[in-house]
């Protein structure tokens, strides 16, 4: 019964009910970085999420890209449970996937830049699952904060599709729409790589370069 719950997503009936109360203090703050995790964020910046697998080694990717990013922060996307807990999404009764929330500059880095790093660092073919990660949560996914960000999404995506079907990959399964609510994760699971460095990562990507979109 567990396995099959993770195999299928809920419906808004049958989802965990969650509670009232967010998982993660107000007060949390990036490990790296030392910005609150919650905001609020200077102005002129944008919010990012992304899911692609664990959002363990997700997250660090992002954190990575350096100059224009302000945090990064995982989380719970895409489904239905109020403030759901690790175990209530790993149940796959919450329908959440795992994401990364960035918080970036996109005049310093575009959104664009993003999306490359997203794409090229998952297989986003492989519907509930990444690699041996097997779930709704590991679902690959974009949840856009803005018009622009849903335009250039589904542009990269026609893009990414003709390259990886290119090396014989099937259709991209990846869920592209606007951003519902978001649901930071525990406190254990913010920075993880970083507080555990040698922690478990299993992102693989296809080696398959992601093109401009108008390439």
């Amino acid at each position: 019964m567990f396995a099959k719950s993770r195999a299928a997503m809920p419906t808004p009936e049958t989802a965990l009910r969650g509670r009232s109360t967010p998982i993660l203090p107000a007060s949390a703050e990036h490990y790296l970085f030392s910005r609150p995790l919650h905001g609020p964020y200077p102005n002129g910046l944008e919010v990012a999420i992304f899911g692609l697998g664990c959002f363990w080694g997700a997250e660090r990717l992002f954190w990575q890209l350096g100059d224009g990013i302000w945090i990064t922060a995982v989380g719970y996307a895409g489904g239905f449970t109020e403030n759901p807990t690790y175990e209530e999404v790993c149940s796959g009764h919450s329908g959440h996937t795992e994401v990364v929330v960035v918080v970036y500059d996109p005049k310093v880095l575009p959104y664009e830049r993003l999306l490359k790093t997203f794409w090229e660092a998952h297989d986003p073919t492989q519907g509930f699952r990444q690699g041996n990660d097997v779930g709704t949560q590991y679902r690959s996914a974009i949840y856009t904060t803005t018009p622009g960000q849903l335009g250039a999404a589904r542009a990269s995506e026609q893009a990414y599709a003709k390259a990886i079907a290119a090396k014989g990959y099937g259709p991209i399964t990846t869920e592209i729409k606007s951003a519902g609510p978001v649901y930071l994760a525990e406190d254990y699971h913010q920075q993880y790589l970083a507080k555990v460095p040698h922690g478990y990562c299993g992102l693989a990507g296809t080696g398959v370069t992601c093109p401009s979109p108008n390439a």
